[in-house]
């Protein structure tokens, strides 16, 4: 049996680099710590520069923990983070109605950004566990 690969290594790297906002964090699941990052800039830099190291076991475990299916983890938090005002990544996942509005009011005021960077993973597998019972 093959095992689920949710989550990339490579995008959460990428995502690294910007981790001393938490961005990493909130990728693989974590947006207590993800949050905790952002407003101490990584835990004062330390943080970030563990999180290096935390990268391969903080995949593994967000690639057991969320549902794989048809919604790309990897693409929907690309959007998100570098276009989520415009909701592009609502739109992505079939949220039409609600990536119109992102888009019209600029991620409803910031506050639905900050909402699904808190939220991602749970709609994604939400989504892709709906589509494998049909």
């Amino acid at each position: 049996m093959q095992e689920p690969d949710t989550h990339s290594k490579f995008f959460g790297y990428l995502l690294w680099i910007f981790g001393f906002l938490g961005a990493h964090r909130f990728y693989y699941g974590k947006p207590i710590t993800g949050t905790v990052w952002f407003f101490t800039l990584g835990l004062f830099l330390v943080g970030w520069i563990v999180d290096l190291f935390l990268i391969p076991s903080m995949d593994e475990e967000a690639d057991y923990r969320f549902v794989e299916g048809p919604v790309s983890y990897n693409i929907s938090w690309l959007l998100l983070t570098f276009t989520g005002l415009l909701g592009l990544h609502r739109m992505y996942m079939g949220k039409w109605i609600t990536g119109i509005l992102y888009l019209l009011t600029g991620g409803l005021f910031l506050v639905g950004v900050l909402y699904d960077f808190w939220t991602l993973n749970t709609q994604i597998s939400e989504r892709n566990h709906g589509s494998l019972l049909h």
